[in-house]
């Protein structure tokens, strides 16, 4: 059964439909301007938000809620640009200037496929489109909103940058076959899997993350490729950086050791969350299963 959420939806619209009609850098500083405002409305996130970046961060709460409320602009902002996709795709390469090409390359001519580890950073829509947009066969991930309007929508945006839509972001079967083929997929790995991933220090804390990743090298020799798009000070361009595709440790391939191949990833997606620290989804409970003692017997 479909669910609803007419006001959000009805918003979504609005939103999409502003956006559409304005300039570029009208869109996205009207973006910023209404993310700004939404932290009035949720003062509990807020607090919390600022408290998890402080004891993560090691700084003080009132630095900590001066990087939150510049995170909810900054993702106002995001959101205008996700949905001015159909419009902007085709002038991409504008707003997003790349480095570390020859290495997306190298691993695409491998033939074995590629895995984008990313994160909630930056703009991780842009980076998609961006490889879309210069030649590359980069797949979709569908994620279920509360409404499965938004998450159409969402899917329909992926698809206007150019991406092939492949289906849900835990439809295993979808990603190795288009890793077969030798194409790309885009997994976001800063999230908490609870008990499907395994404990992995992340900003210096200990949070279960997706293993996925992993697994995929392990079973396919695939690429593991990490990848983030920050924004730049002017507020309207971005850096989209590729790493080299990630090795094991002691010369083993990378996935042979899930532990130690999750690790290293954390380690980097770690490096890129303090460099901007104002452009992370603090908002997002990241360490709450461990939190929660979900792993007390890992602990024990």
């Amino acid at each position: 059964m479909a669910r609803k959420q007419p006001a959000i939806w009805f918003m979504v619209l609005i939103f999409k439909r502003i956006t559409s009609l304005l300039s570029h850098k009208t869109a996205i500083r009207l973006g910023g301007f209404l993310g700004g405002l939404v932290p009035l409305f949720t003062k509990r996130k807020v607090k919390e938000a600022s408290a998890r970046c402080s004891a993560r961060l090691n700084i003080s709460q009132k630095d900590a809620n001066v990087i939150v409320h510049s995170v909810y602009k900054h993702f106002g902002r995001a959101i205008a640009e996700f949905a001015r996709i159909p419009i902007d795709a085709k002038n991409i390469n504008k707003y997003v200037r790349v480095h570390g090409e020859e290495y997306l390359r190298e691993a695409v001519e491998d033939g074995r496929g590629v895995v984008l580890a990313t994160a909630h950073i930056g703009n991780w829509e842009y980076g998609a489109v961006w490889c879309a947009q210069n030649g590359y066969k980069v797949n979709a991930l569908g994620t279920d909103q509360r409404d499965d309007r938004i998450t159409k929508l969402i899917m329909d945006l992926r698809v206007a940058g150019g991406s092939i839509a492949l289906g849900k972001a835990n439809d295993l079967r979808a990603m190795i076959k288009a890793l077969k083929s030798g194409e790309i997929i885009a997994v976001p790995v800063d999230q908490d899997a609870r008990l499907n991933g395994v404990l992995s220090m992340f900003l210096g804390h200990p949070a279960s993350t997706p293993v996925g990743i992993a697994k995929l090298a392990q079973k396919l020799s695939c690429a593991i490729l990490p990848c983030y798009c920050v924004r730049r000070e002017d507020g309207f361009t971005f850096d989209l950086h590729l790493y080299p595709r990630l090795k094991g440790r002691n010369g083993k391939p990378y996935g042979e050791d899930i532990q130690s191949s999750i690790d290293d990833c954390n380690d980097i997606i770690s490096s890129w969350i303090r460099a901007h620290p104002h452009q992370w989804m603090w908002m997002y409970p990241r360490w709450e299963s461990y939190e929660e003692g979900l792993f007390d017997e890992v602990r024990n």
